[in-house]
């Protein structure tokens, strides 16, 4: 072999050690549960420096170990349970998710600095808590009777935050406004109250969606189906894919409700501290709300460091905000990979053309002097989401809910 062909070699065998094919994969069970827990050890020491002056030398040197420690994590361990093949693409996410953060703790050479900060827990000038969204309301530096040492508080502070409230990374980004009542109780009543609606809502649409074939089996399936007429089939899978799109919606808004209760009621943290996940997506009448402001911001940095600045770096800001939604694709589709489907990028076209989607819209501005708005907006955005996203229709698997089991056995 010549050399070339030796390295190609060689590089295959090494991301094999890293990403085994599905058969050579690790089933999780309890002996062998605690290896992919250990294996983000580094990347909790290295948001423990990025919080530290005087460490970007040696978050450098942390940064490979850290990434292929959590590609070993999410990739090389599985759930084997036909039934928990939906945990695989939930730990691929968040793996994706913390190997952006990684990348930012150690090229972010001052270190991750909150707003106000010259360096890590160094203030400047006067002080100023202010929320991204430029409105002036105090956010709490943390709660006041954490019982955790403050290195790390620190570490897992930073390791939590998605969208940057009190961050430098986070200025700039739209925060929905505090809808729910910031006295205490009332916050957690309301929040409690929103929780079981989310839940109810969410396991009725899930029975729902069982009740098409296939798409409800542990390893989900098509929503078109060959057999039927071409109409038929259409309309069916619109169906699924609306009320699939309304289960998504409700399940972040109930898994984000039960997180801010926890946080406010047992871990004494702020109603300002846990504003919406979401705005209005159901309102959105054009492209450019939906994404900037109306559908939640949580993976927003971690696309815009993975395709963003390499986008910008290669072609300004046109750059940049393709590249942020094509790293939006990518990530939907290699955690997919982890549930043993292969690739299909029909999710990462996709989100890549939302970009150029965004360039009609400010088209059409550009030409009708009006933005895209009102009665037509909203069906523009319709059509984007329900028509146009349907080839991403291969379904994840539920477990059994109480409306399945009582109403619709």
């Amino acid at each position: 072999m010549s050399i070339w062909e030796q390295l190609v070699f060689a590089g295959h065998e090494a991301f094999r050690t890293i990403v085994p094919t599905e058969r050579d994969r690790i089933p999780i069970n309890a002996s062998t549960g605690i290896y992919p827990i250990l294996c983000y050890a580094p990347f909790v020491f290295l948001a423990y420096l990025s919080r530290r002056p005087d460490t970007y030398p040696i978050r450098l040197l942390l940064l490979p170990s850290t990434i292929t420690a959590i590609l070993v994590a999410s990739y090389r361990f599985t759930w084997a349970v036909p039934e928990l093949n939906v945990y695989n693409w939930g730990q691929c996410c968040w793996a994706a998710v913390a190997i952006a953060k990684s990348l930012e703790f150690a090229l972010t050479k001052e270190g991750m600095l909150k707003v106000g900060e010259s360096q890590p827990g160094v203030k400047k000038g006067k002080d100023k808590n202010t929320t991204t969204n430029g409105s002036a309301v105090e956010v709490p530096e943390s709660p006041s009777n954490v019982y955790i040492a403050t290195w790390l508080y620190d570490a897992v502070d930073v390791i939590h935050t998605l969208r940057g409230l009190r961050w430098k990374f986070g200025q700039g980004m739209y925060i929905p406004s505090q809808k729910r009542p910031l006295e205490r109780s009332a916050f957690l009543r309301a929040t409690l109250i929103s929780f079981i609606k989310n839940y109810l809502v969410l396991d009725l649409l899930e029975a729902l969606i069982k009740l098409f074939p296939e798409v409800g089996t542990p390893m989900g399936g098509s929503i078109f189906y060959p057999d039927l007429s071409i109409p038929t089939r259409y309309i069916v899978s619109t169906t699924i894919h609306i009320i699939t799109g309304s289960a998504i919606l409700t399940g972040f808004c109930m898994v984000y409700d039960l997180i801010t209760f926890i946080a406010v009621g047992l871990l004494d943290g702020s109603p300002l501290s846990w504003p919406p996940v979401v705005d209005d997506p159901w309102k959105s009448d054009s492209m450019h709300r939906f994404w900037a402001k109306d559908w939640h911001q949580l993976l927003r940095q971690t696309f815009i460091v993975f395709g963003g600045y390499p986008g910008k770096w290669l072609g300004g800001n046109i750059g940049m905000m393709l590249g942020t939604f094509l790293a939006s694709g990518l990530f939907h589709e290699c955690a997919m990979y982890s549930m043993g489907r292969g690739y299909d990028h029909s999710a990462t076209i996709f989100f890549a053309m939302q970009g150029p989607v965004l360039f009609l819209e400010r088209l059409w501005s550009k030409k009708t002097g009006r933005r895209v708005s009102g009665t037509f907006g909203r069906m523009w955005v319709f059509f984007i989401m329900f028509i146009c996203a349907q080839p991403m229709g291969t379904h994840l698997p539920f477990p059994p809910t109480p409306v399945m089991v009582l109403i619709i056995p």
